[in-house]
């Protein structure tokens, strides 16, 4: 497949086939016997050197244990253009650090403006960034070929709006392949509700994921399993009785019961010890945050070697 893909490419326009990929676009590839290694550490060194934080005192998390940020509308302004500069860097970052997804998707809420307590958290990134440049995503060559999602959401807690955070997670082969921490849309009543909208989310991503491998031959023989530790949401999924008492969600939310009828997801029940989404809706104590890191195939380069 891909020899004939380069042989169409190298007919149709004047290129040179190099090999395999090294580093492109800021990203380093590393491939052995083994798996593939993913890491963008050129880049985070560059990036550190650029805000002046190269020679700063590491941290072993991104965000302190259940800080809650907010607009600090009586907090002294900082420089707006600066504050964006690093948000944006950052945000370039997660396309191998889903471990930073929650914390970059939660300071560039405050891009309009920043003050000096959004920027003493953006730094913060920054010196957990520090102390793990070397470290990016790992997938293992015949690992676990099941691919699954972990979707969670964190009610209400936006403390300016009362809006909940959506986060999901996909594995492939001992790693992320797909993350997302987002903001919901709408400010819901209960965690029912709050898990529901993210489990629908999910379930989006999750048709599409799978439309993405069926490109690629790999064709998933079963439903998509997605882990959700809320069971009152996995029985919304699929009892259409109680429509009755969740009519003022919205319409489009429904969507999952649709995808859960047809047996393309299935919503299944986990503990909240092993809900790796956990990392992608709030800020986690220490050792929680490391573990659900490895469970996510983040490792460092020295640990592979």
């Amino acid at each position: 497949m891909f020899k004939d893909f380069k042989h169409s490419m190298m007919t149709e326009f004047d290129m040179t086939d190099l090999g395999k990929m090294s580093y492109f676009l800021g990203l380093e590839v590393i491939q052995r016997s083994e798996g593939i290694y993913i890491t963008q550490r050129k880049y985070a060194q560059e990036l550190l050197g650029r805000f002046n934080m190269d020679q700063c005192n590491p941290v072993h998390n991104p965000i302190v244990p259940g800080f809650k940020l907010t607009k600090d509308e009586d907090g002294v302004e900082v420089d707006s253009t600066m504050y964006k500069q690093i948000v944006g860097n950052l945000m370039y970052l997660t396309a191998t650090r889903p471990d930073m997804m929650y914390v970059i998707s939660l300071i560039s809420r405050f891009m309009e403006r920043p003050t000096e307590l959004h920027l003493k958290a953006a730094k913060r990134v920054l010196r957990y960034l520090k102390g793990t440049v070397n470290f990016g995503l790992v997938y293992k060559k015949g690992g676990e070929e099941e691919f699954y999602g972990y979707t969670d959401s964190d009610y209400a807690g936006d403390q300016d709006d009362r809006k909940s955070t959506s986060g999901y997670i996909f594995m492939l082969s001992a790693g992320a392949v797909s993350w997302s921490s987002k903001k919901q849309p709408v400010v819901t009543l209960s965690t029912t509700e709050a898990e529901f909208i993210a489990a629908a989310s999910c379930a989006c991503q999750a048709v599409w994921l799978r439309r993405i491998l069926q490109q690629l031959n790999y064709e998933p023989h079963k439903s998509t399993t997605i882990y959700c530790d809320n069971s009152s949401t996995i029985k919304l999924s699929k009892n259409p009785v109680m429509h009755r008492r969740s009519k003022h969600i919205d319409v489009r939310f429904h969507f999952l019961r649709e995808l859960t009828r047809d047996e393309i997801v299935e919503l299944v029940q986990c503990s909240s010890q092993e809900q790796v989404a956990d990392i992608m809706t709030k800020p986690l104590k220490l050792d929680v945050f490391q573990k659900l890191r490895g469970l996510l195939g983040i490792h460092s380069l020295m640990h592979i070697n």
